[in-house]
């Protein structure tokens, strides 16, 4: 049985133990973070000795890895005299302690530090910086990219840049994601920049589509892979070559650090094939190719992927009157040309369809000689005459002079219309010029040539009067020849002329005179009563020189009262 002394004794060692226990907190504040040693570790906590000849116990749930025993960690004194003599300690908070002191220090060096975007909030999303803090970034400030859909957004882990620093709980650091991206995308292309030259083969994605090529990621930052640079032949479509998304390797054929472009190649995995053009064809070879391209001024014909040429519209047909290389070629085609020319340093050709087959007009004169005899129809009409095809391409002209040896037509529309068929004569052929001269009159005798074969000059000749003029009488002839007898030759060759003359004259009566002239080339037939009258007196006078009544004299008068008695007979 205790007696009074052991237990004065008993309480002298706890009070001198308690002492020196509290003496041993001196050194520590409640809040203080210190580290603990793991001394040991069950299913619910895990104990830690801080030092200060007392343990703490952490439930395991506050850490996200269950430590060992002897591993050092960092706690936060929550109650340093605790319960029942027990120091109680937090991990939890020590990490929240030691997470804002992170993003100060991150802060003010400007270094990133990990988010998850947590939820989208109003103008933004609300970042989970892990241990109960939370960061805010704007929507503007999310990525490099508009933000189209926030939803999409959640749970993506990333680095941010603090732009504003709250640690406390109700106001939230401003972060953004952007400055992380664009500082990380500089990074890396300062580093392609520093460490690639031109001829380099690049890896990169395809990321979008222009006209005039398509975009490569190589990494946050673009490269251009342009539409020349996709194939040394024709390229109508980027995306015939490369898709989006696709992974490509790509030759780097320029790089400017200051200007930050970049361009790409594909086609320059092979050689240039201009550099073995002269190799492989020559000036007259007649080679295939396919159309690629058609424009206002010819045609362009790929002959192999990278050589192209180009057929002028002039060389695209002998005969055909073409307005638009569409007339005859798709783009597709496959057409089979010369090759005229060429030029290397300028890498252009120059092709002819044309030249491939025999040029008609070289031949037309012996298919279509003078003389000869056609038919076809009228494919155009003009106020001078008339075109008629005589085959496809070829077309001959009808001048309205050559419709008649002695009628005057006032228009062609008179005498024909698009579509008839006309027989013709061919009259004069110019290859060189590329020219028919076609005639409608030629295909009867020339009337004018019978007259004067049949009427020389000085030929006696009847007609009838077509009209009566202030300067002359027409008179219509054989083979509806006009002629004229001028004023001064309508009487004879002793009487004045006056103008009562005409009177003597009307139209449709008979008459009687003699040709003076003849003129085939200007058709023109010149007529004369006078000379009538005068070869009548002298054939009259040598009738009756021997007799005695010498002064008779015969007169017009008395040549028209003859005709008159001889017509009453």
């Amino acid at each position: 049985m205790a007696t009074e002394h052991d237990v004065d004794k008993t309480n002298e060692m706890q009070n001198l133990l308690q002492e020196e226990y509290l003496k041993s907190l001196d050194g520590i504040e409640d809040g203080q973070l210190v580290d603990g040693h793991v001394v040991q570790v069950n299913s619910e906590y895990v104990f830690v000795d801080v030092g200060y000849k007392s343990e703490g116990r952490i439930p395991v749930e506050e850490f996200s890895d269950t430590p060992t025993v002897g591993e050092t960690v960092k706690v936060v004194i929550v109650n340093k005299e605790g319960r029942g003599g027990q120091i109680i300690v937090s991990k939890t908070k020590a990490d929240g302690k030691l997470l804002s002191e992170r993003l100060k220090e991150a802060y003010e060096k400007e270094e990133p530090v990990e988010g998850t975007f947590e939820k989208v909030i109003k103008g933004g999303f609300e970042i989970d910086l892990q241990h109960d803090l939370k960061g805010f970034c704007p929507l503007s400030k999310a990525d490099m990219i508009r933000v189209e859909d926030p939803e999409t957004y959640i749970g993506i882990k990333d680095f941010f840049i603090i732009d504003k620093l709250h640690t406390g709980r109700k106001l939230k650091s401003v972060l953004s994601r952007r400055a992380y991206l664009e500082r990380s995308i500089q990074k890396r292309k300062d580093e392609f920049f520093s460490t690639v030259s031109v001829g380099d083969v690049v890896e990169g994605e395809v990321k979008s589509f222009t006209s005039f090529g398509a975009f490569i990621d190589l990494g946050g930052f673009d490269g251009l892979l342009h539409i020349n640079d996709m194939s040394w032949g024709h390229v109508t479509r980027p995306k015939d070559f490369v898709k989006k998304g696709q992974k490509v390797s790509l030759k780097l054929i320029n790089i400017d650090p200051e200007t930050q472009k970049i361009n790409l190649s594909l086609k320059h995995f092979t050689d240039d094939p201009w550099m073995s053009f002269d190799a492989r064809y020559h000036v007259d070879d007649v080679v295939e190719g396919t159309v690629t391209k058609l424009t206002d001024f010819g045609v362009f014909i790929e002959l192999e992927e990278g050589i192209e040429g180009l057929a002028h519209i002039s060389e695209l047909s002998w005969v055909k009157r073409i307005s638009h290389p569409k007339e005859i070629f798709s783009v597709g085609d496959k057409a089979s040309t010369k090759i005229l020319s060429y030029d290397l340093d300028n890498k252009k050709i120059s092709l002819g369809i044309k030249q491939v087959e025999e040029n008609p007009w070289d031949s037309i004169a012996e298919k279509y000689p003078e003389g000869h005899r056609v038919s076809g129809p009228v494919v155009k009409v003009t106020n001078s005459g008339a075109f008629i095809n005589l085959e496809e391409g070829i077309d001959g002209f009808l001048h309205i002079d050559d419709i008649s040896w002695t009628k005057r037509l006032k228009n062609m529309s008179s005498f024909c219309k698009e579509g008839d068929v006309l027989e013709v004569e061919i009259t004069r052929v110019e290859p060189r010029n590329r020219r028919i001269r076609l005639g409608v009159k030629q295909l009867e005798e020339n009337p004018w040539k019978v007259l004067r074969q049949e009427y020389p000059k000085g030929s006696t000749i009847n007609g009838e009067v077509t009209g009566v003029t202030d300067f002359g009488v027409f008179v219509r002839v054989i083979g509806d020849i006009e002629g004229l007898i001028s004023k001064y030759n309508l009487i004879g060759p002793d009487e004045e002329y006056t103008d009562a003359v005409l009177n003597n004259f009307k139209e449709g009566d008979p008459i009687t005179a003699v040709v003076t002239d003849v003129n085939i080339h200007s058709q023109k037939l010149s007529l004369s009563i006078k000379e009538l009258v005068r070869r009548t007196q002298r054939q009259e006078m040598s009738k009756y020189i021997h007799t005695e009544d010498e002064d008779d004299t015969f007169t017009f008068a008395d040549l028209l009262k003859e005709k008159d008695t001889n017509g009453d007979d």
